[in-house]
Order: C-alpha cells, then sequence, then structure tokens
C-alpha cells in the first residue's frame, strides 16, 4: 500500500513556494503543462486577488501520486501578513518542506516560520530554490543553514553516491558513525527516523522554474517519509478552515482517526458552549478548486464537508482536541468605516462570516464609538480584507489608522468573591487570581472537592471563565497571563440558578483585579535591520529613543545587521524612516514576538480614561440580600460581607513570585518529615506502646501441683484493618487521577481492588469514607466481597467513627490503622493500636499482589 502523507510548502514570499508547487503537480504527471506565477495561470492560486497581486492569500490543497506515495500537498501564504492563515495548517501536517530563495538567504520570516515548525514538531526538508540565479556555492548555503536554522542541515546532493551521503550523515550521529567505521551502508529507515524526530533536516537544491533537482527532492521525500500512524478506530478529526461557495458552507477538516461517512450524525460543542448534532450531507475532496465528491473519508485524509453550521477553526471532534491559541497574532486594531446607507449594526453579523474564515480578525462591536473593529497584520491584509468585503456584500468600506492591542496583566496574587443574592437568587463564588510568565494566556483551574461544591455547578462557573471576555481595569484591554482558580463556592438548594453563577464568577474576577492592580503590557516585534555602514549610527540612535534592545549581528564594512526586540508602538512606521535616511538601501524586517510591561504605562492610562467602577459590563461589586431586596455593595467591602472564608492563606503571600520561587524547593525539603521523625516526635511525646489489653497474649504456669491442671490457651486476637477511605485514594496515584474525573469511580476502582486483598490476607477489613459534609446524611453499611464498608454521618468525619471503632473493639482484636492524617496516626499510638501510612499499605498491597500472581503461576504449572 502507497503511504498517504500530508505535506506543506513554507516560505517567504517572493522565494519560489508557489512555482514549486506547480514543478512538484509538474514532474509527477497531476499537470501536463507548468503554470506560472507572472503568466497568473497556476492550479493553486485560483482567486482573482491572488493572481493580480501574484501572491498566495489562501492556503490551497493539491493531491498527486508517485509509486511511493499518495501526497496531499498544502500550499500556505508566505508573506508575513497571512502568517496566522499559514500557522494553521501547520498542525495538519506529516511533513514540511520549507524554500529558501538561494540569492536572498535565510530571511527574517524565514526564521518565523523555522520556529513555527519547530513548535508544532513538524519534520522538515529544506528546498534552496534559484541555484541558477546564484553566486553562492551549494556548499557555502549549506554552511549558512547550518549557522542560522539547525546544525543538523545535511546536503543531499543529488550527484552524490549512498556512500557519500553516508559519510556526511556520519558526522551529525555517533551510530552512523558507528556503521559507517564498519564498512556497513546506513540503513533507509534509520535516516528516516532522525528525521521524522526533526534531528535530520535534509537539504536539497535547484531551480523550480525549470524543475531542476524538483524530481530529486520527490524522490527523496518518497524513500525517508514514515507512514503517519492513526491509533484507534473511533472517529476524530480536526477542524482547520471554514469558507465559503456561494450560501454552501465548508467545514475543511483533517481525520485524524476512524472515518467519516457521508449522512454521518456528528455531536459536537459550538462556540457557545451549546451541544449540535448535525447530520454530514456530503463529503468533498478538493484539488485545486476542483473537488471530487466521496461517500467516505478514513484517517489521514484532508475533506470539506457540508452540514455543519457551527463548527470553527481550531476546533477538534470525536476525540481530538482543540488547538491551541496561535503564536502569531495580530496587534494592531482598525475601526471599520462602511459607505453611508449601511448601518453597522445590521453589517456586523454578516461581517462575522468573514471571521469564521480567518479567526484572527477578530470583528468587534465598539458600542461607545459604535463602531466595528477587526484586527489585522499590516497593509497588504487590509487591501484584500477591503477587497472581500467589496466582492460579496458590495460595500466599499474604509479602514482607519489603526491603534496598536494592548493588553492586560494582575499584578499580584489574590483571591477575589462575587456575591449575587438578589431576591430569590443566590450563589457566591472565590476565585484565586495569580500572575503568570508572558505567554501563557489565561488559564482556568478548580481546586474545590465535590463535598464542598456540586460538580455541575463546579463545571458551569468554569464554562462561564472559558467564554468570559475577561478585562483589565487599566484601560479596559484584554487580560491575559493569568491564571484563575475557582477555591470555594457556595449554592442555594432552591434560589440558586444557572446565570447567578454567572454574575457570582464575573464580579469574583473583576473583584480580584480591583484589588491585586493590574500590569498594562504592550506588544514587541523582533526586528533585523540591514543598513549601510554609513547608516549605524543613526540607526542606534533611533532604536535607544524606541526603548528597543539590539546587538550586531553582522558587519562586513558595507552592511551591518542589527538585530533585537522593541515595542511595536515605537517601531510600527520605522520601516519608511529607514527607506528615507538610507536613500533605500536599508531593509527593516519585523515579526510579532509577544507582550511585555509597557513602557509609558501612566500616559496609556491617563490618555484612555477608563472607570473600571463604573463598566456596566464588568461591574466589581457584589450583589447581598438585606430586608428583602437586593443590595450594592462597593467592591472594597465585599471582603467584610461575604459567606464563605477564605480558601486560601495568603499572609505570606505578599512577598513577590520571584522571591517565593527560588526558596520553594529548599522549604519543602527543609521541612518535610520521614518517617523516622514522624516515629521519634510521637514516642517522645507519648512514650513506648504499654499497654497491655492489645498486646500479644501470654500464658501463665501453675504451681506445680499433682492436681495442677495445663492452662488454656488464649485464643489469638482477631487481625482488623481499618482503612480511611478518601486518603488512600488521594494517596494513590493509579485512584487519584480516576477521582480527578469522578470521585465514585474512583471508590469503586477501590472497593474491587481489596475484594483480592482481602481473601488472600484473611484479615478482617474495615473501610470508611467520609461523609461530613452531605446534608441530611444518614451514613450507611453494608458488605462488599467479606469486608465491611462504612459512609460515615452528617456532621460526622472519618477520623471520628474510626477512632470511636477502635475503642469499641476491644481487646479481642489486633487492630492496623491506615491513614495519612498525623492527628489519627498520634491517637492510634495513644490507644496502643498498630499504625500504618497510605503509602505504605499501597507498597504491601502491591507485594500482596505479587504474591497472589505468583501462586496462580504456580496452580497453572
Amino acid at each position: 500500500m502507497s503511504k498517504k502523507i500530508t505535506i506543506g510548502i513554507l516560505a517567504h514570499v517572493d522565494a519560489g513556494k508557489t512555482t514549486l508547487s506547480e514543478a512538484l503537480l509538474f514532474i509527477s504527471g497531476k499537470l501536463r503543462a507548468l503554470g506560472r506565477v507572472d503568466h497568473k495561470n497556476t492550479y493553486l492560486d485560483t482567486s482573482p486577488m491572488e493572481r493580480e497581486r501574484g501572491i498566495t492569500i489562501f492556503s490551497k490543497q493539491a493531491r498527486f501520486s508517485t509509486d511511493a506515495c499518495d501526497y496531499i500537498l498544502l500550499d500556505t501564504p508566505g508573506h508575513v501578513d497571512f502568517s496566522a492563515e499559514c500557522e494553521r495548517t501547520l498542525s495538519l501536517l506529516d511533513y514540511a518542506v520549507l524554500v529558501v530563495s538561494a540569492p536572498d538567504g535565510v530571511q527574517n520570516h524565514t526564521r518565523t516560520l523555522w520556529q513555527l515548525l519547530e513548535h508544532y514538531d513538524v519534520p522538515t526538508f529544506v528546498f534552496v530554490n534559484k541555484t541558477d540565479i546564484s553566486v553562492q556555492q551549494k556548499s557555502d548555503v549549506e554552511a549558512a543553514l547550518q549557522k542560522s536554522l539547525s546544525p543538523f542541515c545535511v546536503g543531499f546532493y543529488e550527484s552524490h553516491t549512498k556512500a557519500e551521503l553516508d559519510e556526511r550523515l556520519a558526522l551529525i550521529h555517533e551510530g552512523f558513525l558507528e556503521s559507517v567505521l564498519m564498512g556497513e551502508p546506513i540503513d533507509d529507515g534509520d535516516i528516516s527516523t532522525l528525521i521524522s524526530r526533526r534531528r535530520l533536516f535534509p537539504v536539497l537544491f535547484g531551480a523550480a522554474l525549470r524543475t531542476d533537482g524538483v524530481a530529486h527532492l520527490l524522490g527523496v521525500m518518497d524513500r525517508y517519509t514514515l507512514a503517519p500512524v492513526y491509533p484507534g478506530k473511533e472517529f476524530s478529526a480536526t477542524v482547520y478552515k471554514i469558507a465559503r461557495q456561494g450560501n454552501t458552507r465548508l467545514t475543511y477538516m483533517k481525520i485524524t482517526g476512524g472515518e467519516l461517512t457521508a449522512r454521518d450524525e456528528l455531536t459536537y460543542m459550538a462556540a457557545d458552549g451549546n451541544t449540535v448534532s448535525e447530520k454530514i450531507s456530503q463529503i468533498r475532496l478538493y484539488s485545486g478548486d476542483k473537488f471530487l465528491q466521496t461517500e467516505r473519508a478514513s484517517a489521514g485524509e484532508l475533506c470539506a464537508v457540508i452540514g455543519l453550521s457551527a463548527t470553527y477553526a481550531g476546533q477538534g471532534l470525536g476525540r481530538e482536541t482543540n488547538v491551541g491559541s496561535p503564536l502569531l497574532e495580530p496587534v494592531l486594531s482598525y475601526g471599520v468605516s462602511l459607505p453611508a446607507g449601511v448601518d453597522p449594526r445590521v453589517a456586523f453579523p454578516k461581517l462575522k462570516e468573514l471571521e469564521e474564515e480567518d479567526p484572527t480578525l477578530h470583528l468587534r462591536w465598539n458600542g461607545e464609538l459604535a463602531q466595528i473593529e477587526v484586527r489585522l497584520m499590516g497593509d497588504i491584509q487590509i487591501e484584500v480584507l477591503k477587497r472581500l468585503i467589496l466582492d460579496r456584500f458590495g460595500w466599499a468600506c474604509e479602514l482607519d489608522a489603526g491603534r496598536i492591542l494592548y493588553k492586560e496583566r494582575i499584578a499580584g496574587r489574590t483571591l477575589g468573591t462575587g456575591h449575587f443574592e438578589p431576591l430569590r437568587h443566590y450563589a457566591e463564588v472565590q476565585l484565586l487570581l495569580e500572575p503568570q510568565p508572558a505567554g501563557t494566556g489565561l488559564i482556568f483551574d478548580s481546586r474545590v472537592s465535590e463535598n464542598a461544591l456540586d460538580t455541575n455547578w463546579q463545571r458551569l462557573i468554569l464554562s462561564h471563565l472559558y467564554e468570559g471576555d475577561h478585562r483589565g481595569i487599566l484601560t479596559g484591554a484584554r487580560l491575559t497571563d493569568t491564571k484563575i482558580t475557582l477555591v470555594a463556592g457556595r449554592a442555594h438548594l432552591k434560589h440558586t440558578e444557572g446565570g447567578d453563577f454567572r454574575e457570582a464568577t464575573m464580579r469574583a474576577v473583576r473583584h480580584g483585579l480591583m484589588k491585586a492592580g493590574c500590569v498594562l503590557l504592550e506588544p514587541y516585534y523582533r526586528f533585523r535591520l540591514e543598513i549601510p555602514a554609513s547608516c549605524v549610527g543613526r540607526a542606534m540612535t533611533d532604536l535607544e529613543m524606541h526603548h528597543s534592545t539590539f546587538a550586531v549581528e553582522s558587519a562586513d564594512g558595507e552592511l551591518t545587521v542589527l538585530t533585537g526586540r522593541g515595542p511595536v508602538a515605537l517601531l510600527h512606521g520605522y520601516a519608511r524612516e529607514v527607506v528615507g535616511y538610507t536613500r533605500g538601501q536599508g531593509r527593516l524586517f519585523c515579526t510579532s514576538d509577544g507582550y511585555e510591561a509597557c513602557h509609558n504605562q501612566e500616559e496609556l492610562v491617563a490618555a484612555a480614561g477608563y472607570d473600571p467602577e463604573g463598566d456596566p459590563a464588568y461591574p466589581p461589586h457584589s450583589v447581598f440580600c438585606s430586608h428583602g431586596a437586593g443590595v450594592i455593595v462597593p467592591w472594597q467591602e465585599v471582603d467584610a460581607y461575604k459567606h464563605l472564608e477564605d480558601a486560601v492563606d495568603l499572609s505570606s503571600a505578599r512577598e513577590s513570585l520571584e522571591a517565593i520561587i527560588p526558596r520553594a524547593a529548599g522549604i519543602a525539603k527543609r521541612y518535610r518529615l520521614s518517617d523516622e521523625e514522624l516515629e521519634a516526635i510521637m514516642l517522645r511525646e507519648f512514650g513506648p506502646i504499654k499497654r497491655r489489653r492489645y498486646t500479644e497474649p501470654k500464658t501463665v504456669a501453675a504451681v506445680s501441683s499433682p492436681k495442677a491442671h495445663k492452662p488454656k490457651p488464649t485464643k489469638p486476637p482477631r487481625r482488623m484493618t481499618i482503612l480511611d477511605g478518601y486518603n488512600l485514594i488521594y494517596a494513590w496515584d493509579m485512584l487519584a487521577e480516576e477521582a480527578a474525573f469522578s470521585l465514585e469511580r474512583a471508590r469503586e476502582v477501590l472497593m474491587d481492588l481489596l475484594a483480592d486483598y482481602v481473601a488472600f490476607t484473611k484479615n478482617e477489613l474495615l473501610l470508611v469514607f467520609d461523609a461530613y459534609l452531605v446534608k441530611d446524611g444518614m451514613g450507611s453499611e453494608f458488605l462488599r466481597n467479606g469486608y465491611r464498608v462504612v459512609y460515615t454521618k452528617q456532621n460526622q468525619t472519618a477520623d471520628a467513627y474510626i477512632e470511636r471503632v477502635i475503642h469499641e473493639l476491644g481487646p479481642d482484636y489486633s487492630i492496623r490503622v491506615v491513614t495519612g492524617d498525623y492527628l489519627l496516626q498520634i491517637s492510634a499510638v495513644t490507644a496502643g493500636v498498630s499504625r500504618m501510612t497510605a503509602k505504605e499499605f499501597i507498597a504491601e498491597f502491591t507485594a500482596v499482589g505479587n504474591q497472589i500472581t505468583e501462586f496462580i503461576r504456580r496452580l497453572e504449572h
């Protein structure tokens, strides 16, 4: 069977990416004639805008085959303005071909693409194009690639024999060196494995316009690619693009497990959190702008389906999880001005169709200005968007000058409380908010047990956190790099509704932000500045004034290259200045590089004039009930009125995280007690065990007499093991993982495991589960597989129950208590009862399991 491989072609603009795609299709026999970008007749650039501009704007797919492989080729945009479109395809790729222009070498966007390929862990072949017009030797280009991209870039020269290639590969891998020294050829499978693990990057040379070296590239891919493995027969897929043809909505996806059949019904969660069930009406396999309709698509296939109305790019279907947030995002926002007679409120829902196709647009309605705002990467994307709106809706719109997209991060660690209690409503939520490293985004978690707050309420709170558009308190900018953890919550049996927790959750977030404050973050560019040596002084002065950090990468007397980072607000538009003062000889290349603390926060906050307490969409205050009516309590006073106690002690949290983290490991090591230290403390506090009623029975001989009778042997005490159930579950890694999803399931697994233990050891066993917080809990006791299981009553802890049982059983039992609770262990010592930690019992259980296995093995033989 042929391998089915999905490959992507990536490159800096004008490196010859689309030309290489055409050459691959032509060499493989897919095309009868070779298309050209300058002739506007390429197979993949089918959009009128693409042919007019001579660049790829939308990712397209094509299909071709060789004797060894069936390829699905994805041609991606090369211009930096459309980087997000390129990035969305990377998670689908089995392999990538990175095209580098031989005359230009590794350019700024080439480095960005290389970092993206590394992030998404895509095995990569490097094709050096335009060698027919380059003055550099191939060996020099190879050396430059090893320096700029990776030392594992190795030339697979068409003129070299297999032995010569083996000698070159031996220089980068010790195992290959041994094979060469022993006179053995390097196995193709070993080479393929290194490539798939990104430990080897074949470099090939050619001229795609003349099809030179393209057949060799195809042969190397046939020989050294591995067929991907898709485990499982259950359907799963990743959505990577939404498109429209007329009124038909197309969902492009890659099948990553099982298969999809026309008329199958898919159930999935839409972006708004609602569950949707829809039937697939049609499956299409596209190649260029043509498609083949099919009834079935199997794992590894890229297809477009009709019938799904709520899917979105990056969504995981079936068992597949959603793709994470993109690394490249726009940092500029523009206001959209529509022509007279077009109501922006009516136009906004229609324009949201464009956001489905390009999620990075982030269309937003600004109620204060009554205008539509959109995020874009640069000038060319602006022109393309205006053309799309004109072609699809007939509106000739304009965009304003644009503004920088700032973000905010919480300044410190704090607890936020949200209370919502108007008449006949009730919900209170307590959240822990913590700052995170740059680039983390928003993280949501829960630390609340099922006993404290029902699982359904916890899921509802987390869903509100995920869906919320959280804003900072300085300028109302989007919140980022913050972890929000649910640590406590309370509902009312009769009066709580789902919307109550939404209000309480949003107010808790704002309350925490108001208490801790925020830090304003601004976007940064990573830049590469190429200028004549005579302009270096001017450039360095400008960069320092622009609050940029930089270093000299190279200087050859004529051209100097400066690389560094700086704020977008100051570097945006600087490229025009560079062209001016270098008289066209200088070039500035910029790439988005995350967010850092703003260099002029006070100035921007004052200019924004944002009032966090007066924002009706994000209120920080809480609503309490007083005399039968809802009363708004200001955020400064919420802590005095709240019903829940603080679930987290923040008394030591005043220190900065930077001061705490380096000492954390040392503190934990210093104060962690070993079993020996714990034993010494207990013996020092309570002395050795002296109580006789639980010691081994002694036989006392009577005075010798002819009438004396021999004493009756004392009956040995019955052995009883008492287990603290929840303590054991959370000390046992396997059960703790089960408990994270279902505590009930963890209890069932534990009870099943103990059945074999009891049957083999002949011990009596009592398993106690704490139902202290179960409202109206009457407690229960039952037999399970030969041992007793007890659920305590309301207001009765497992510790109290175990202590009572210890004293009730008396001297007829030799008791052993298994718990990690130190107070209960101390109580066991004072009562003269044997104690064991949960970890020790798990080790004993494992040993017993091994004995059972050995016993069964002997019986079988």
